[in-house]
């Protein structure tokens, strides 16, 4: 079972935070009654639709016990309920159109086989509500390609053959699987170029999200070789010119207005 910790996670909120600001911004509901997210992780994101929509009910959703107790403590919770629970699960439990405002951001991909569950995600909107979630698109990265093949080599393989991995599809699939579903969708990727700074910066990046389930996964007397050798790889695939790492990072947006 992967922890998550918060303040890794938090470690470049801005950056992490700009394509929930990018999602939301193309959601165009007025008055919404209940908002939902789907994978709040500490918070701070969720307050923004309590920002954006005063007035309705939000709830953030976390299957993770260390960021469920994040958000619960930050400022967020004196305008968001927070509750833990795995997105499936509480899927099953929604009743079908009671949400109006329904927000998944970098979650999806580590749910095997979600394109499964987007008949559920959009029979829990209310007809004229909004789905909206965004994955990231950047699999074929180095930061993503380097961590499986060492991962892959003697003697780590023993240990993380069996970790999760993050698997999400392009935005026309995305598109095509939600129009028989009977929405009008908007579906687009963008690629970021983040520009980080500090010592190895990319590794502090995956290690608190795409990498942790890999790392989390090594006996401790193997994980600071392997840390050490993912880095030295890291830093080759991205060089520090001496105006920071330039990260390229992919993601997939969906906005779909259910009918």
């Amino acid at each position: 079972m992967t922890t998550w910790d918060p303040d890794r996670y938090l470690a470049f909120a801005g950056e992490r935070g700009r394509p929930f600001v990018d999602l939301v911004a193309r959601v165009d509901a007025t008055g919404p009654r209940v908002v939902v997210d789907l994978g709040c992780g500490p918070g701070n994101l969720t307050s923004l639709l309590a920002d954006r929509w005063p007035a309705a009910a939000v709830t953030g959703i976390d299957s993770s016990a260390d960021m469920v107790r994040a958000a619960t403590d930050s400022p967020a919770a004196e305008r968001v309920v927070f509750h833990r629970a795995d997105l499936r699960d509480w899927l099953r439990g929604a009743e079908p159109g009671s949400v109006d405002v329904l927000v998944s951001n970098a979650t999806l991909q580590w749910v095997p086989d979600h394109l499964d569950l987007l008949p559920d995600l959009v029979r829990a909107v209310a007809p004229g509500g909004w789905l909206a979630f965004q994955v990231p698109g950047n699999h074929v990265a180095p930061s993503h390609t380097l961590l499986a093949e060492l991962a892959a080599e003697p003697p780590y393989d023993a240990h993380t053959a069996g970790a999760a991995r993050v698997s999400a599809h392009d935005a026309a699939t995305y598109l095509r699987a939600l129009q028989p579903l009977g929405c009008e969708v908007d579906a687009w990727e963008t690629t970021y170029l983040h520009v980080l700074h500090g010592e190895d910066p990319v590794f502090t990046w995956v290690s608190g999200t795409g990498a942790r389930p890999v790392l989390q996964g090594l006996p401790t007397d193997l994980r600071p070789r392997f840390e050490a050798e993912y880095k030295s790889r890291l830093r080759a695939a991205y060089p520090d010119d001496g105006h920071g790492v330039v990260f390229p990072f992919r993601r997939t947006f969906v906005v779909a207005r259910v009918r």
